[in-house]
């Protein structure tokens, strides 16, 4: 059964996994961070998420990105060990309640389709690389559900290959941003001989304050009461000064920074750092991590800031719960890309409505599933958004929009689902964008994109309503497309002449018949 359509939004209703009631709230997320990886498995209850176990290993993925753009397999390979480990904990997890994510040390890596499909072969799931902003608001959602205190807030994240900055007020962002420096990147970068100095360390200062200057004036601007400091470089830097002084546990006040900065100094090098409160396995990055934090104080004016738990795989376990709902981020996304490039509405709704159709005629020979239907409905929806580009070509400039912009809730690989679909919905099948990708969702996307194909055609005279549909039949890759009558409109029948040779251009079946 495909989901249906609310008949006034023609926006996909809510469909949630089918999963035991005795595990229905079990959830669990895997960070693929640039220095460490995380796990974190909980039950949601109330609201809240009550933990059932919490992991997290220092893979520092960042520091086997060669410069040639690879992970190294030594990297891989340390990757795919903590993973393993990570593996007895998700036995009990229902499918669609599993969420890994990968963040900047994967999205820079050219190899990194090589190690995605090692992982997903262990740990059975899919794995998705989500873009910078995106992780940003996820870091925010997790954040902001561990802080009970209303009011704007700033929210600062420092990884190993990146630094999320956030303004926002309860779990509503402001602003998102997200920063290529990381306290192991800095530390490859600035501090690669294991040699600390204070020219060293002045500049991987200026080069993260070259990186904020982007930032400083809006943000500042848009202001906050409440800086935050969430994950492992600000936790570590909060316990150090807390163990050195009087500062409370958890503040880090911009003298206690400074008084850090200058006793990291003093140590010369990075494998003599140890300090009271700084665990051994994140010494080696740690004074790359305070150089960025002490920027991040200089150009945002601070004079303190909190660390607060809760951090992106919580922000995922909250936005999982969302998913698939009315509640869900990417519905908010997707309406207003609809409203930004004045989608016309009735045109989406009944393209939209015609290719659900169409789906659920197939569905069960093609083995197709809601989360397919969802994005075919999305895509439809979609899929002359590159008008307000360009009438020429318009479905290249629509695929673009949809693969590089910022949409909240959207992993890469769910862009990439969309750019593609609104790509081949008309004109010569999209050959090359098809075998670019992965190998496993090559014959999935094909059978979307030819029902969302069918479904424009048989709405090419934009009519007032959805027209009457054909019978469609599937037959491994071929389709047979039926009328019931021989009255079927002639720009239409002309249409599907013309479509039967692009399909079989690239080797698709696509016949017509009498119903």
């Amino acid at each position: 059964m495909t989901p249906p359509m609310d008949s006034a939004t023609g926006r996909l209703a809510a469909v949630l996994p089918d999963t035991p009631p005795a595990v229905r709230h079990r959830l669990a997320a895997i960070d693929l961070g640039s220095n460490s990886f995380h796990l974190l498995v909980a039950n949601y209850h109330d609201e809240r998420l009550q933990v059932v176990a919490r992991l997290g290993e220092k893979v520092q993925l960042a520091a086997g990105l060669g410069d040639d753009g690879r992970l190294s397999e030594d990297a891989i390979q340390r990757a795919l060990d903590c993973l393993s480990r990570f593996a007895p904990f998700l036995g009990d997890i229902p499918p669609g309640y599993l969420r890994v994510v990968g963040t900047n040390a994967l999205r820079d890596a050219d190899n990194n389709q090589e190690f995605i499909e090692r992982a997903e072969a262990l740990l059975g799931t899919r794995i998705e690389i989500i873009a910078g902003r995106e992780e940003a608001r996820l870091i925010y959602l997790g954040a902001a559900h561990a802080l009970a205190e209303n009011g704007r807030r700033l929210i600062v994240d420092i990884g190993g290959g990146s630094t999320e900055f956030i303004i926002g007020e309860r779990f509503e962002p402001l602003a998102l941003e997200s920063l290529g420096m990381g306290c192991v990147t800095y530390t490859r970068r600035f501090f690669a001989n294991g040699d600390i100095s204070e020219k060293r360390f002045r500049k991987a200062e200026l080069a993260a304050l070259s990186e904020l200057a982007n930032i400083q004036r809006p943000y500042l601007r848009l202001g906050w009461s409440d800086p935050v400091g969430s994950s492992g470089t600000i936790k570590a830097a909060a316990a150090v000064i807390a163990a050195a002084s009087e500062t409370p546990d958890g503040v880090i006040t911009r003298e206690g920074l400074f008084a850090l900065r200058d006793r990291l100094v003093k140590f010369k090098r990075l494998d003599k750092v140890s300090l009271e409160g700084l665990k051994a396995d994140r010494a080696r990055v740690f004074p790359a991590g305070v150089a960025i934090l002490c920027a991040i104080f200089e150009a945002l004016e601070l004079e303190t800031m909190r660390y607060a738990d809760g951090a992106l795989r919580e922000g995922v376990l909250y936005d999982m719960v969302g998913r698939n709902s009315p509640e869900d981020s990417r519905l908010k996304s997707l309406e207003n890309l609809e409203r930004s490039y004045g989608v016309d509405a009735r045109q989406a709704d009944n393209v939209a409505d015609t290719a659900l159709a169409l789906f659920a005629q197939v569905r069960d020979a093609w083995s197709l599933d809601d989360d397919q239907a969802r994005f075919l409905g999305w895509a439809s929806r979609l899929h002359e958004i590159g008008l307000a580009i360009s009438h020429s070509q318009f479905h290249r400039h629509g695929a673009y929009l949809l693969e590089h912009s910022d949409l909240a809730g959207f992993s890469r690989p769910e862009q990439r689902l969309l750019a593609f679909l609104v790509r081949g919905h008309r004109r010569k099948f999209p050959l090359k964008e098809w075998k670019a990708l992965p190998a496993a969702e090559q014959r999935s996307h094909a059978r979307l994109v030819r029902l969302l194909r069918l479904a424009v055609l048989i709405n090419h005279s934009r009519p007032e309503q959805a027209p009457a549909l054909p019978r469609l039949m599937a037959d491994n890759d071929e389709l047979i497309v039926a009328f019931a009558s021989d009255d079927t409109p002639s720009l239409l029948m002309t249409d599907l002449e013309q479509e039967i040779g692009f399909q079989q251009a690239v080797g698709f079946s696509l016949r017509l018949a009498q119903a």
